[in-house]
């Protein structure tokens, strides 16, 4: 146990050699004048941070339009300081769509899926699908975009298939008879979820399998979505280092491309389509719009976040 005599809280400061003009260099402080350092220091701190999240805003991005959707999103990881961090999912995916918020008819159709692309009527960040119950958590997706024929739920991934996480877990809830007759792929998943939570030991398949019931009760209950078809796009960096600079290993990366392969054939043919898609892909094709502002806000999201 640490020493609690009178010495741990008494502040010990050098004598001054000298006393040119009579002033002393080392004046006698007090727990005022120590608290309004302290005082200082956390003011400026604070300084700090609020131009870090600043920076995290690439030109064009409209950040006073992600600041709202984040701050009513569960985690709210703008005011949290989650989004300025170097690993963040969130910031790779709000700035790369961020810029379609305001215009969304700009977005260009998502490569693999331009058969089923149209004109888009909304793009928005962080939405909640909710299950037809009301309890418990309910999906939110990083991206939703919306046109007159489909609905496009994007789930991003940047350094999270690389990181130690739970095993898959379903409460009975999801086990009830609501999700359709043509649902079997996602059933399926979640059965085999259940039996061995540690088959999918990259790709977080219990949250796309959660991710596809909410999409899939969002286009028969919502108004606005019902009728529509229902994409969920796997959106997903591929890093080599973490931020530091410690490689990931080639054979972490490998196993989450498996992954991938393995659980789309797992839910093909399912209502709900599963698409996924790499940011190297997306934005090779963004780099080849006929429109120079897109071009230029893909080869700004590229540099800033090494994809």
């Amino acid at each position: 146990m640490a020493n609690t005599s009178e010495h741990s809280f008494t502040m010990q400061y050098p004598k001054a050699k000298s006393m040119k003009y009579g002033i002393d260099p080392f004046p006698i402080r007090t727990p005022q004048l120590d608290f309004l350092d302290l005082l200082t220091v956390e003011t400026t701190k604070e300084n700090v941070e609020e131009v870090k999240h600043e920076e995290v805003f690439l030109p064009g991005v409209p950040s006073d339009l992600l600041k709202a959707y984040y701050s009513q999103a569960p985690g709210n990881e703008i005011e949290t300081g989650k989004f300025s961090h170097p690993e963040s999912s969130a910031a790779l995916a709000g700035n790369t769509f961020g810029i379609f918020l305001k215009t969304p008819l700009d977005l260009p159709p998502i490569p693999g899926l331009e058969r089923e692309w149209s004109a888009v009527t909304s793009v928005s960040l962080e939405t909640t699908l909710r299950f037809p119950w009301q309890a418990g958590r309910h999906p939110c997706l990083d991206v939703f975009v919306t046109t007159e024929r489909a609905v496009f739920a994007i789930e991003s991934k940047r350094f999270e298939p690389f990181r130690e996480r739970q095993p898959a877990s379903f409460s009975n809830a999801y086990w009830r008879r609501v999700w359709g007759d043509y649902m079997d792929g996602y059933e399926f998943a979640r059965d085999i979820l259940s039996g061995c939570k540690t088959i999918f030991a990259r790709l977080d398949a219990a949250q796309l399998v959660k991710h596809a019931f909410g999409l899939r009760t969002a286009v028969h209950s919502k108004p606005g979505l019902r009728g529509k078809v229902p994409i969920l796009v796997y959106l997903y960096a591929q890093p080599s280092v973490w931020p530091d600079g410690r490689e990931i290993p080639q054979e972490h990366r490998d196993a989450h491309s498996m992954e991938i392969a393995r659980f789309e054939r797992c839910v093909a043919g399912s209502e709900v389509a599963f698409h996924p898609i790499s940011y190297a892909e997306l934005l090779s094709a963004w780099l080849s719009s006929e429109i120079e502002d897109i071009r230029d806000h893909a080869s700004r999201v590229r540099a800033h976040f090494f994809v």
